[in-house]
């Protein structure tokens, strides 16, 4: 219970002014709640010796009246602030998660599945907000609450009455210390299952084409019904244990309440209590009940919240594979791109993944990468992108080793284009406009005809305005492809990067968009990777890669000459393009 409550110290005390006040209120609104019972058995004391007046029954209710409504204030602003709280220390970890999200690199998301990482950002941030809430009133009502209960009892009615009926309290806390541990470890087994299940309901989300194609909707169904069972059964097993408290504390109270009743009448008998005094101490028994519960409620909630917690700070202590560097450099503008022996290797792999690189490209020129499938094109373009931590040899940009560039200038330069097209669930034109949401119309119009895809908005039923849906899936591969391409044209980069990106369109239109790029984009850095070498004809330098080696580099009609794989792959390509033209022809 100490350790959730030391682990969130850095929230209460930046809020400690709110918790101040709520933690006052609350205890104000304990000793207001004292009164009641006492008045009540003085009033009975009084009609017993005969001393009741019209002026003691008006003056009493008055005071109850006041008290009531005093109470009802004070109760209505602690509870603001104390519930209040819950709901700022959710949004203040839950802006925490969402910055670290967008902070880390792909091997992040390689070692964590989405489905768990949403669960952490959602069930677990609830459970810690009710511990900074609801946590927090449990807490105070278990001690403080209890505690001026068990004053008043002793000094205002019967220390003896007091003590006896408060002999079942160490047993309570022994069995809820037992149930807590159990219900830590069974909570966090929870949580896990949860994460698994929303794992797999994004897959099957994402994956329904592939799944109906293959007609395994029932084996998905009964993996799904595998899966949610799992999570059932580890839920309800956290559940036996918390229904533990509310019979164990219903025992206990029931046992203090025979010692009250038992003892309290043998003590009216020997008149050293008075009868007023014994229905008061009653009340203040029945009042007891909720802290009793309290103390269940309070190890329950302290452990979810903790083991909540566990799995967020989990998530929030992976290191930066890319840090930020300590004393970043800031150069005006990227210049030449130099590669100077760069092995690098993933950090999943056995083997070097790019091998002794090396080459120089100059600011404005055009770069193209070819070679096989699995050849390492996507792995060099991801040293400049620093997706990865760096390897052996070094990068430079502008003359200045690219982990020393700051992150937020490097990427200022870049523009993006990956093979899987990535679309929000928004329109055309807002897609577009995420590349530069200043860009004018005819920036965006300009971008659209480089990119070819004007021509497209006569087919579309709401022409920009069209919603893509889920990661595109309205739109066809190419036409994502050049929609993610006009969201990189758009911001006008320094350096255009295109990863095979139009690998979903057709020769004819890939021809017309790199003829585009070639005009539009002269006296600018870009650099293509793609398996069609029509692309990076007009390239000033062209890298083969095969097992992540540089093995031909060269301009077009150099590779040509040297008859190695570029020029014997060129062949090939300019007989399958005449042999689909004749086939047009035909047709």
């Amino acid at each position: 219970m100490l350790s959730i409550m030391t682990k969130l110290g850095w929230f209460f005390r930046q809020e400690w002014r709110r918790y101040s006040i709520a933690v006052v209120l609350l205890i104000v609104a304990g000793i207001l709640e004292i009164f009641p019972p006492m008045l009540v058995g003085r009033s009975i004391d009084a009609i017993g010796l005969g001393h009741m007046t019209w002026e003691y029954i008006v003056t009493t209710l008055l005071w109850l009246a006041v008290i009531t409504v005093a109470a009802y204030i004070i109760s209505y602003i602690w509870g603001y602030k104390l519930f209040g709280g819950a709901f700022v220390v959710e949004k203040l970890m839950r802006g925490r998660l969402m910055r670290h999200f967008l902070k880390m690199t792909p091997s992040f998301y390689e070692n964590n599945r989405t489905g768990d990482l949403m669960a952490r950002a959602t069930n677990d941030l609830q459970a810690l907000a009710q511990t900074a809430g609801f946590g927090i009133l449990t807490l105070l009502d278990s001690t403080l609450w209890m505690a001026t209960l068990l004053v008043t009892m002793t000094v205002f009615v019967s220390w003896k009455l007091t003590l006896a009926a408060v002999i079942p309290l160490p047993i309570m806390a022994i069995l809820v210390s037992f149930y807590g541990g159990w219900i830590h470890k069974r909570y966090m087994a929870a949580q896990d299952a949860f994460g698994d299940m929303n794992e797999g309901v994004l897959e099957t989300i994402s994956g329904i084409r592939v799944i109906r194609a293959y007609t395994q909707e029932r084996a998905v169904e009964k993996q799904f019904a595998d899966v949610t069972q799992d999570v059932l059964e580890k839920n309800l097993a956290v559940v036996r244990v918390d229904s533990l408290f509310e019979p164990t504390i219903k025992i206990l109270v029931g046992i203090s309440y025979m010692i009250g009743i038992g003892y309290g009448a043998y003590l009216v008998f020997h008149n050293e209590l008075t009868i007023g005094s014994l229905v008061a101490f009653n009340v203040y028994l029945g009042m007891m009940i909720w802290p009793m519960f309290a103390i269940g409620e309070l190890i329950n909630i302290m452990q979810r919240g903790n083991a909540s917690l566990d799995r967020v700070t989990e998530t929030l202590n992976y290191a930066e594979d890319v840090p930020e560097p300590t004393n970043p450099v800031m150069p005006e503008h990227p210049g030449s791109i130099e590669f100077r022996n760069v092995t690098f290797r993933y950090p999943s792999s056995s083997f070097d993944n790019l091998s002794d690189v090396s080459f120089t490209l100059k600011s404005g020129e055009t770069l193209g990468i070819v070679g096989r499938t699995g050849s390492g094109k996507s792995t060099l373009i991801r040293q400049l992108l620093r997706e990865y931590p760096t390897g052996d040899g070094n990068v430079f940009v502008a003359g200045v080793p690219l982990e020393r560039i700051g992150m937020d200038r490097l990427k200022s330069w870049l523009g993006y284009v990956p093979q899987e097209s990535f679309l929000f669930s928004q329109t055309i034109r807002a897609n577009m406009y995420f590349g530069n949401e200043h860009a004018t119309e005819q920036e965006l119009k300009s971008a659209m005809a480089v990119s070819a895809f004007s021509k497209d908005l006569n087919f579309l039923p709401e022409g920009m305005d069209t919603l893509v849906g889920e990661k595109g899936v309205a739109l066809s591969g190419g036409q994502k492809q050049r929609v993610s391409m006009a969201r990189a044209l758009i911001a006008d980069p320094q350096i255009l990067i295109l990863d095979d990106a139009m690998s979903a369109v057709d020769a004819r239109t890939e021809a017309e968009i790199i003829g585009n790029i070639h005009k539009e984009r002269s006296g600018k850095t870009t650099i293509i990777a793609t398996h069609r070498l029509s692309a990076v004809q007009h390239a000033n330098l062209i890298l083969v890669m095969d097992n992540g080696r540089i093995v031909e580099q060269g301009r077009h009609e150099e590779l040509l000459s040297k008859g190695g794989w570029y020029k014997e792959q060129y062949d090939r390509q300019q007989m399958e393009a005449q042999r689909v033209e004749g086939d047009e022809e035909i047709g």
